[in-house]
């Protein structure tokens, strides 16, 4: 087998998609691999320089394989997206993953270390509880209010110009 220059790995999952390119540029291996066989695949390979999609997956993954001794970069979708030649299947996506790694004008994301991820957790739970919040205060608020404007004296402005009707 030729030696693997670039791998683009499309993360999923159960089942991840490996598609790895010589030094020439030609394809040397395309192949389905399961979570559980991932890490000793790429522990048989000689180290190489492997691209993935950054989500929060990708963080746990490149931290492993770096461990490995591969160079591990992460990308935005939405900088891979114009690299997908057909249609979205995810050995396309992982073809496309390996050609956009190798351009010298991609921007990549930093790899986050698990307490960086931590507390980006803490934080968007956090926002989440204080959206809940303002929801449900907003709609309690909507309950209190009389179903006639207050007018500018401060005093209720009754539909029927005199006090407003309460029922016994």
């Amino acid at each position: 087998m030729e030696e693997i220059i670039t791998i683009g790995l499309d993360l999923a999952k159960s089942v991840f998609q490996v598609h790895a390119v010589d030094a020439a540029g030609r394809v040397v291996l395309r192949r389905q691999i399961k979570r559980a066989q991932l890490l000793a695949f790429f522990a048989d390979l000689s180290p190489c320089l492997v691209g993935m999609e950054a989500c929060s997956g990708a963080h746990f993954w490149a931290r492993e394989l770096s461990k490995l001794g591969h160079d591990v970069r992460l990308m935005p979708p939405t900088y891979v997206k114009p690299y997908v030649k057909r249609g979205k299947t995810d050995a396309a996506d992982a073809e496309a993953i390996c050609e956009a790694v190798t351009r010298p004008n991609m921007r990549f994301v930093p790899v986050k270390t698990e307490e960086q991820q931590s507390v980006l957790m803490m934080h968007r739970a956090r926002d989440f509880l204080v959206r809940q919040l303002m929801m449900s205060d907003n709609h309690l608020g909507r309950c209190r209010q009389p179903p006639w404007p207050v007018g500018l004296n401060g005093r209720r402005a009754c539909p029927s110009g005199g006090q407003p009707h309460r029922p016994d």
